[in-house]
């Protein structure tokens, strides 16, 4: 509109020569982009009543010229508004429907289970997306608190309909399996199935790194069971330990190729601590110099840092690192178990 009236006022005020009248056909074209329908024709019939105005100062502008190509313009822009407003809820039931995926997907974890702190970060690398082949799980089981995370190759939907049906699978076996193998097993037997059911033309199977984490009711250690999945990050009293398989197993579906075996490894986990699950996201971000992003060095300068703070961070760190843009999707858990003696911070 302010565009309008400057062209205006300089079609009224300087001489006809310069003509100033003839960008009026730029108006309602530039204001397509952003009005609806309605205020797009009104500024079309606006700059008409001004070029109508200005033909009895000017008689001889070309008025009815410039008045076609208004009305044309108008009626171009309209239906450009038209189709763009169309475009744009489109877009957005299609978000809806993407977080109602995600909701279904990955439900929100609660932030306390017994008595562990959890909270959750999940980043889709792809633009506007809410959810790709990272996954994650919690569940409050009779053999205590059992937490899931992975990431299946690829990307797209494809990885999406594989991290569901592992995900899936967790849910059920978390709580009928006394092991982590049996629950591994299990998730070994649902990608195995998923990838003859649903294959890919470019990659006819599926493969997911995995991780299991197991913390008794009574607390005092933390057991995992790992398949090809990152090490977890322990950070106890402030200094950070990755917690190395000892017999790392293959990724899942790849057992055919390995052979199947697991084994599970048991860490002291005191009041106080701090444990980070992770997909490869995080460790693989890289700078300008493809360095990658240093989580033990990064989470040992955060000090005695709340989960949610802890995960704020950390997404605002990548974020930096990488310049702005992810190459792959990331989710990260943090598991804590306050200290009473020490008067730690509750929810």
């Amino acid at each position: 509109m302010i565009l309008t009236a400057l062209i205006a006022v300089l079609a009224f005020s300087t001489p006809r020569e310069i003509a100033f009248s003839r960008l009026l056909p730029t108006a309602p074209a530039l204001a397509a982009a952003m009005w609806p329908v309605l205020p797009t024709l009104v500024l079309g019939l606006f700059c008409l009543l001004v070029m109508i105005g200005l033909s009895y100062v000017y008689t001889d502008l070309g008025t009815p010229y410039t008045a076609a190509a208004i009305i044309a313009v108008t009626l171009a822009a309209a239906y450009a508004s038209h189709v763009r407003l169309q475009r744009e809820e489109t877009l957005f039931h299609v978000r809806l429907v993407a977080e109602a995926a995600q909701e279904v997907l990955m439900r929100p974890l609660p932030r306390r289970m017994n008595n562990l702190e959890i909270e959750a970060l999940y980043l889709a690398a792809q633009e506007e997306a809410r959810i790709g082949g990272d996954f994650y799980e919690a569940a409050d089981t009779p053999y205590g608190i059992r937490l899931l995370i992975g990431d299946v190759r690829g990307k797209g939907l494809s990885a999406v309909g594989a991290a569901s049906a592992l995900i899936n699978c967790f849910r059920e076996a978390a709580y009928d399996e006394p092991d982590l193998s049996g629950i591994m097993h299990r998730l070994e037997v649902t990608i195995t199935r998923h990838s003859a059911a649903f294959p890919v033309p470019d990659r006819p199977e599926h493969f997911a790194t995995a991780l299991i984490t197991e913390i008794p009711q009574d607390g005092g250690q933390v057991r995992i069971l790992s398949s090809g999945h990152p090490p977890p990050l322990l950070v106890h009293q402030g200094k950070p330990r990755l917690l190395e398989a000892t017999t790392p197993s293959p990724p899942l579906n790849l057992t055919t190729l390995a052979g199947e075996h697991h084994r599970v490894d048991a860490f002291d986990f005191a009041p106080g601590d701090q444990l980070l699950l992770y997909t490869d996201g995080v460790t693989e971000a890289r700078d300008h110099t493809g360095t990658f992003f240093p989580l033990p060095d990064w989470t040992q300068q955060q000090g005695k840092t709340p989960p949610r703070e802890l995960l704020d961070r950390l997404h605002a760190a990548l974020l930096h690192y990488s310049g702005g843009k992810l190459d792959d999707d990331v989710a990260a858990l943090v598991v804590h178990l306050p200290d009473a003696r020490a008067g730690e911070y509750r929810l």
